[in-house]
């Protein structure tokens, strides 16, 4: 197996598309970019159209409308098997009555270097003397190391990933994420990964594009999303948030936490800004109460009432406040992202925390 940098324009692009299922659309007007060698996390809530998506690059659907390119090569009405797209299905998908040898080479049919193949796809995942075995007889972590093997055996173009840590236990997660990460990092190989994970998508991804319902709401590196989302819901959607609301003076926005710089001013009007929990500094006394403590050993997580309104913050430390206590806060971080406030549409978004992710 080729496991050398990318060789020629193996750059992704998907352009215009739409996939309705009935009178259910799936994928609207979709545009994504991927250069070859990255990796790209397609974040979003279940029933978003990740997938689908992921299908309709793979050639498992037809889109509806848009087209699909490798390079210079149009994928948009090549066969699924031409189209030189790995994909690492949900789970897995290995076949129960084939030995792992048998299905990593499931999709090298009969070529003459099919067996060199398997051997090098088995070593690339450190999976040397696994080949007579059978699924039953792996662990989570081995059988999603023979997935991928089998997804690389052919040597693609492009990998697909469709939430391939989801059958995984948390422990086990984070150690297949990392090893995923670095192998991806390592075959420069150009590749879609769907997940809802928001640590996931961070760990794995170059790049992230945030999808809902069936759109894509903003792409970029993991860390523009988290300290520059262009909406609400994009910033509770990756990562913990507290939307809320003041009035702006310019580049400061008066909320119930005291003054807070915004990344951009805003004139005079109402605004929803975001508060992230580990820009909040507790201090003793004022007007807010302390309503939980969560210590999780590398930090504590504090739930606090303040004027009616329930805020998380977050500090790298044992716990130094407890439920009951009266407590302040103050914004203690960069300029954040401010967006004109909900109460503007018709809603009471009033120092209120946004949850809603649905």
């Amino acid at each position: 197996m080729n496991t050398s940098p990318v060789r020629g324009n193996r750059r992704l692009l998907v352009d215009s598309v739409t996939k309705s299922f009935g009178s259910i659309q799936a994928v609207v007007d979709v545009s994504l970019e991927v250069e070859s060698g990255e990796t790209l996390a397609l974040l979003g809530p279940s029933g978003c159209g990740k997938t689908s998506l992921l299908r309709v690059i793979a050639g498992l659907e037809e889109a509806d409308r848009g087209r699909v390119l490798v390079g210079d090569r149009d994928l948009t009405n090549v066969r699924p098997e031409l189209r030189r797209v790995g994909m690492v299905f949900q789970g897995g998908a290995l076949f129960p009555h084939m030995t792992v040898a048998q299905n990593v080479g499931y999709g090298l049919d009969r070529r003459p270097d099919r067996d060199e193949r398997v051997r090098d796809a088995l070593s690339l995942m450190d999976l040397v003397g696994f080949g007579p075995r059978y699924p039953d007889t792996l662990s989570g972590g081995q059988a999603q190391r023979v997935a991928l093997a089998r997804a690389l055996a052919p040597e693609p173009d492009v990998l697909l990933l469709d939430e391939p840590f989801s059958s995984l236990d948390a422990e086990l997660r984070v150690r297949v994420r990392s090893e995923v990460a670095e192998l991806l990092e390592s075959l420069n190989i150009t590749t879609v990964f769907v997940t809802h994970d928001q640590e996931d998508a961070f760990v794995v991804g170059d790049s992230v594009a945030v999808m809902r319902g069936g759109r894509i709401l903003q792409t970029g590196t993991p860390a523009d999303l988290y300290q520059r989302p262009q909406s609400a819901w994009v910033a509770s959607f990756v990562g913990e948030a507290n939307i809320v609301s003041g009035t702006a003076s310019g580049d400061v926005v008066d909320t119930i936490v005291g003054p807070v710089s915004i990344d951009g001013p805003m004139g005079s009007s109402a605004v929803d800004v975001v508060l992230r929990p580990e820009h909040l500094v507790l201090e003793n006394g004022g007007s807010g109460l302390v309503a939980s403590v969560e210590f999780y050993g590398h930090d504590t997580a504090y739930t606090v009432m303040i004027e009616g309104h329930r805020l998380s913050a977050r500090r790298i430390s044992a716990p130094i406040f407890a439920v009951g206590d009266a407590v302040g806060l103050r914004y203690d971080g960069p300029p954040t992202s401010a967006f004109l406030s909900q109460s503007t549409r018709g809603h009471n978004g009033s120092g209120s925390v946004v949850k809603d992710l649905s």
